[in-house]
């Protein structure tokens, strides 16, 4: 076991066993042999459990191979960090750090800017292409690949995600299971996931959430939105605030916007629905019908202005503070306390009149 045990000219000792003379050599065992089978048979059929934890050393063999004339030979490891054990969480977050300490390294020298590198999180597989610049405290997971020129700010999180080159995470945003195309933009505090792909040039905002949708080249999705199993064509203008509502209780269902509509801000598309090319659809719906092309969608209630009503209002109700303020106040007479039949009445004072009149 790594770090367990010495390394001597004459065997493998375990640390808990090791005498005085032992102790200042500065070498260990690495856990790693390479026998001859037929040499090392005889040698565990002679192991014996002399030891404080009663157990088979396989490193006894050593001993047993040297007592018989046999060669036994070590090799040094040119890097400690090599043979580092994992005997307890501390020593297995120790080896953790080293691997991705390796992996930081390696992306650097393929020209990737990371910066604080000792904040960035990086996955063995994950591949990242030349002058990216990653920001502290980014996470790259799992199977993640990033092309080249792209820009992952601080706080990111990117998960078995697929981002070709140019593409720009704004800071703490969430990437996962999904695809990202050249030039494309998401974030701050954007959520993809569950196979979300952005195609060429399209944006999506703050606070915007996309699940299994497309959204076309150059399409537009900037604040507040939930977009949920969605086909969204090119050059279409999503507005603040707008909800797929994808799910009836029981199935999600689609939604697909066609190329150059305008989604009005606060709009919620009942699924399944369509909406045509070039369509608009006015702020403030809730659209449970389809919408032909180029036409004009209006899903809510009539609004109606009465003149003069505030006005109205206004004057009575300053009409009625000043009836309240000139209504005279009653004044409240104070209650006599009512006697209490338990106390007992205080004896008369020599000299009072009660004393006088008997």
């Amino acid at each position: 076991m790594p770090w367990s045990c010495q390394a001597t000219r004459a065997g493998i000792v375990e640390q808990s066993g090791l005498d005085d003379t032992q102790r200042d050599i500065n070498e260990v065992n690495s856990s790693i042999y390479c026998f001859t089978l037929e040499n090392l048979w005889p040698c565990l059929a002679k192991l014996r459990p002399d030891n404080f934890h009663k157990e088979l050393y396989l490193t006894d063999a050593i001993a047993l191979l040297n007592q018989k004339g046999g060669t036994v030979l070590a090799e040094v490891a040119a890097d400690a960090q090599e043979i580092l054990g994992c005997n307890t969480r501390a020593e297995l977050a120790q080896v953790d750090r080293v691997l991705r300490e390796r992996k930081r390294a390696a992306l650097l020298d393929a020209g990737v800017t990371i910066q604080l590198p000792e904040t960035v999180l990086i996955d063995p597989e994950v591949e990242v292409g030349a002058d990216t610049v990653i920001e502290p405290c980014v996470q790259l997971l799992g199977k993640t690949r990033i092309g080249a020129g792209c820009v992952i700010r601080t706080g990111s999180v990117l998960s078995d995600a697929v981002l070709e080159n140019n593409v720009t995470v704004r800071p703490h945003s969430v990437v996962s299971a999904s695809r990202l195309a050249a030039g494309t933009m998401v974030g701050p505090f954007a959520h993809l996931r569950d196979g979300a792909h952005l195609l060429a040039g399209a944006r999506v905002g703050n606070f915007v959430e996309v699940k299994k949708s497309v959204l076309g080249e150059g399409t537009k999705a900037m604040h507040l939105t939930y977009l949920g199993d969605a086909k969204i064509g090119s050059k279409t203008n999503i507005g603040a605030g707008t909800i797929t509502c994808n799910y009836d209780g029981v199935n999600k269902n689609a939604t697909t916007i066609g190329k150059g509509v305008f989604v009005g801000s606060d709009t919620a598309l009942v699924a399944p629905i369509r909406v045509g090319d070039g369509a608009y659809i006015a702020a403030g719906s809730t659209v449970t019908e389809n919408i032909p092309a180029d036409a004009l969608g209006i899903a809510r209630g009539r609004q109606v202005n009465k003149p003069g009503w505030a006005a109205q209002r206004r004057r009575e109700m300053t009409a009625s503070k000043s009836k309240a303020a000139a209504k005279p106040r009653k004044r409240s007479r104070p209650r006599p306390k009512a006697a209490n039949p338990r106390r007992k009445a205080a004896p008369a004072r020599k000299g009072s009149k009660s004393a006088r009149r008997r």
